[in-house]
C-alpha cells in the first residue's frame, strides 16, 4: 500500500526554518495580479514597501517553502505524482504577517481520509516567530486511485451558495504571462509553463496555479468588502474545483453573513465554470 495511514499520521513532526522580506511580499502580490492601475494608491499597498501590507494568503508561499510538496514527502507517503491533485486550502491567521520575518515552520499528516476511489491526506503547518504563532496552514492533498484501505471518510466541507444573488460580484482578469510571474514565489511546476508538459497532462497549453486564484480571489474579497484591510482576515478555505487559464477572466461572487464572507469563483469565458467552491472567508 502506497499510503500507510497510520505511519503518516503517527510520524514526528518536521521543522522548517521561513525567511522571507519586502521583496517576496512585492513578487508574490504582483504574481496575482496586483499594481493595476499602477498609481492607484488602493494598489500602492501592495506593491510600494512604503506603504506595504501583506496579504494573508502569503502564507502559502512564505520562505519558498510549498505545503504540497512536504506532505507528499512525509514518512508513509509514496504515490504517483500524475495521481496528485491540491484538493483544497486553509489559512488561518493568529495575527497579522509581518513584511519581514524569521520565523518556524512545523509540519505534519494531520490526517489520511478514506474516499473510496482516492485519498485525502491533510498536512498542517504551523508557524511561529520570536513573538508567538503567526499562522495555521492546512493543505489537503487528494490522490487518485489510493482510497480503500478502510480508512475515515473524513468530514463533509461542501457549501451551498446562498440562494440569493450575490452581495458583490466583481471580475479579475488573469494576465498571460500570470503563471510565469507567480511560479517565481516558488512553485516550478511545468505544468503552469511548459505548453508540452501540459499536453501531456492533459492540458491544451498551461493552467494557473491554483493557489494563485486562491490569491487573486482573497484579494478581491478584501479590495471590495473589507475596505482593503488585511488585517481583518481570520481564516481564508477553498476547495479547488477547476482549472482557470492565463488569459482569461475570473467572476468573484460574494455572500455577506456578518463575520464571514462566502466566494464562489469561475472562469467567465467558459460559461462559468468553476474554479474555487466552499469559499469562506472569516473576518473580523
Amino acid at each position: 500500500m502506497p499510503i500507510d495511514a497510520a505511519k503518516a499520521v503517527s510520524a514526528e513532526p518536521r521543522t522548517t526554518a521561513l525567511t522571507w522580506g519586502h521583496k517576496d511580499i512585492l513578487l508574490y502580490h504582483l504574481g496575482i495580479g496586483a499594481g493595476v492601475p499602477a498609481t492607484d494608491p488602493d494598489e500602492l499597498r501592495y506593491t510600494l514597501e512604503s506603504r506595504l501590507h501583506v496579504l494573508p494568503s502569503f502564507a502559502t508561499v512564505a520562505g519558498g517553502g510549498m505545503a504540497l510538496a512536504g506532505g507528499l514527502t512525509a514518512p508513509g507517503i509514496d504515490v504517483d505524482l500524475a495521481a496528485v491533485l491540491h484538493g483544497g486550502q486553509t489559512v488561518e491567521l493568529h495575527r497579522p504577517i509581518p513584511v519581514s520575518g524569521d520565523a518556524t515552520q512545523t509540519s505534519k499528516v494531520a490526517a489520511v481520509y478514506d474516499k473510496g476511489k482516492a485519498a485525502v491526506i491533510v498536512l498542517r503547518t504551523d508557524v511561529a516567530d520570536a513573538d508567538g504563532p503567526l499562522w495555521t496552514c492546512d493543505t489537503r492533498i487528494f490522490v487518485r486511485g489510493e482510497g480503500g484501505f478502510g480508512g475515515e471518510r473524513g468530514p463533509s466541507e461542501r457549501v451551498q451558495a446562498p440562494a440569493r444573488e450575490p452581495d458583490r460580484t466583481v471580475e479579475r482578469a488573469i494576465r498571460e504571462d500570470q503563471a510565469l510571474l507567480y511560479r517565481l514565489s516558488g512553485d516550478w511546476n511545468p505544468l503552469h509553463a511548459d505548453p508540452e508538459f501540459a499536453k501531456v497532462a492533459g492540458f491544451n497549453k498551461p493552467i494557473l496555479h491554483g493557489l494563485c486564484s486562491y490569491g487573486m480571489v482573497l484579494k478581491a474579497v478584501v479590495d471590495t468588502v473589507l475596505d482593503g484591510d488585511v488585517a481583518r482576515v481570520r481564516s481564508y478555505a477553498t476547495r479547488f474545483a477547476g482549472v482557470v487559464y492565463p488569459g482569461e477572466t475570473l467572476r468573484v461572487r460574494m455572500w455577506r453573513d456578518r463575520a464571514r464572507v462566502q466566494v464562489t469563483a469561475t472562469a467567465v469565458e467558459r460559461d462559468d465554470a468553476p474554479v474555487l467552491t466552499d469559499t469562506i472567508v472569516e473576518h473580523a
